[in-house]
């Protein structure tokens, strides 16, 4: 639920490498003061799933999307600078360094005596995750007897037990402790049959929803926890200029979509038994002798980077089931799901995104320079076909923190399964995604190594089938 408040600013975005390179040495805005919008606005802000991150190469996020939003409709463009956490965004914000935080600065009394709240006041919840089903807790006191399973030391730990007291005592709390989990992680748990019960804030279970379609988030355990975007003490000018602009954002159309990519469209993708291509229709065409319609343009494509061309089908099969129409919710089209920045650097208009052969085209071209890029990573064209699949997937950037990762932590760099791509997945923790040999920040690593997996299962089936 969001309500208007006075004080907090949606996020604009800068390219990847400006938000990667750029400087904390700047001088604030004077006139800022002087009620005057700056020329480029500076935005600070935290990597998270829902503010800011890379995905593909390209910059998302709802928080980076509505503070976009709002620098357009002023026509001021804007830097951002990532902070590490909250305290260093402050910080920043008191030394002039950035004009805003565009994030969810908590409304405490801690944090309102050193910013100003500004833009759309956000109210969220700790809910109870549980699966779907006839015997849902649909009332706190049902938890009476229950197991119910937290991070340890969290703030979903306190909350369980004071709500332990609140019920007279009986819920039976766990508490898991691994220097790799997080609530993503006990969601995810929950939605495959691991765990009975978790909690978490609704934010966050509102996004693992689009990834678990099957978990039930609808009884709240908390009492309301608000929050908004936070400008300097003394810019009251700034604050209430991005409070009058959120006062209407929730009528435009282009807010309406933001909020539907991060928290409504499923991220799943298509799965096997969606009915524009069902498995069992694949199953009897390789049976029949070939893979997909598309089977000569992989082949004419792939020919061109000396790929087997069952790698290129069975990409295709996992990123859009051979259904050329298909739109992701990170605006990914076509038979091998190009972002609209890789299109555009292949050379692709708009119209000509959709056309397969040209589709497939500029996908074998990224595929060539991703080769290109990893070769001195990996030097064995074998095993580095899965760190090429891996980055067609999450963006090269976040494949190149992996190999970091794995690197100052152990495991082999130059080794996908089990060393690498369990790096991958260590990136959806603050704790490796702020680490000093990240440069690209969160990502939610279980993506991509479903992903190469997906993509590794069906080559091979379509090798036991078809020949080269």
């Amino acid at each position: 639920m969001r309500k208007t408040l006075t004080a907090l600013l949606p996020l604009t975005a800068a390219a990847l490498v400006a938000a990667l390179a750029l400087s904390c040495s700047r001088k604030p805005h004077s006139h800022l003061v002087a009620a005057q919008l700056p020329d480029t606005l500076i935005v600070g802000t935290l990597y998270s799933p829902t503010s800011y991150f890379y995905y593909k190469e390209d910059t998302m996020g709802y928080e980076y999307e509505r503070i976009s939003n709002f620098a357009k409709e002023k026509g001021i463009a804007t830097r951002f600078v990532i902070a590490r956490n909250m305290e260093a965004a402050i910080n920043m914000l008191d030394s002039g360094t950035i004009d805003i935080i565009a994030y969810e600065v908590p409304i405490t009394a801690e944090y309102t005596s050193r910013v100003l709240s500004c833009g759309t006041e956000n109210i969220t919840h700790q809910v109870l995750v549980q699966p779907k089903g006839d015997s849902l807790v649909t009332d706190v006191t049902q938890l009476v007897g229950r197991d119910v399973y937290v991070e340890k030391n969290s703030k979903y730990e306190a909350r369980l037990r004071n709500l332990d007291d609140e019920v007279g005592g009986g819920i039976n709390i766990h508490t898991l402790d691994e220097d790799s989990l997080i609530a993503d992680d006990l969601v995810e748990m929950v939605a495959d049959g691991k765990l009975p019960l978790t909690i978490v804030d609704s934010d966050i279970a509102r996004l693992n929803r689009t990834y678990h379609t099957g978990i039930d988030i609808s009884l709240n355990v908390s009492f309301p926890q608000r929050s908004a975007w936070a400008v300097k003490r003394g810019n009251q000018w700034l604050a209430d200029t991005i409070t009058q602009w959120a006062q209407g954002e929730q009528n435009r159309p282009a807010y309406k979509l933001i909020l539907k990519r991060y928290f409504e469209l499923s991220k799943m993708g298509l799965t096997d038994d969606d009915p524009t291509m069902t498995a069992a229709t694949v199953s009897e065409n390789l049976r029949r002798g070939f893979i997909s319609q598309y089977d000569d343009l992989f082949r004419h494509h792939a020919a061109t980077i000396g790929w087997d061309w069952r790698i290129l089908a069975a990409q295709a099969w996992v990123e859009s089931k051979f259904n050329n129409d298909v739109v992701s919710w990170a605006g990914a089209k076509g038979i091998m799901q190009l972002m609209p920045r890789t299109a555009r650097a292949y050379g692709l208009a708009p119209g000509e995104v959709t056309d397969p052969d040209k589709n497939i085209g500029a996908a074998v071209r990224s595929i060539r320079d991703l080769d290109s890029a990893l070769a001195k990573y990996v030097g064995d064209p074998k095993e580095r076909l899965n760190f090429i699949i891996a980055a067609y997937n999450s963006g090269i950037g976040h494949i190149y923190d992996a190999i970091a990762l794995a690197r100052k932590y152990g495991k082999n760099p130059a080794v996908w399964f089990g060393n690498v791509e369990e790096a991958v997945l260590w990136k959806a923790n603050p704790e490796f995604y702020n680490d000093d040999v990240c440069r690209f920040g969160y990502f939610r690593g279980s993506q991509t190594v479903n992903y190469v997996r997906e993509v590794t299962k069906y080559y091979n089936l379509y090798r036991s089938y078809i020949a080269q």
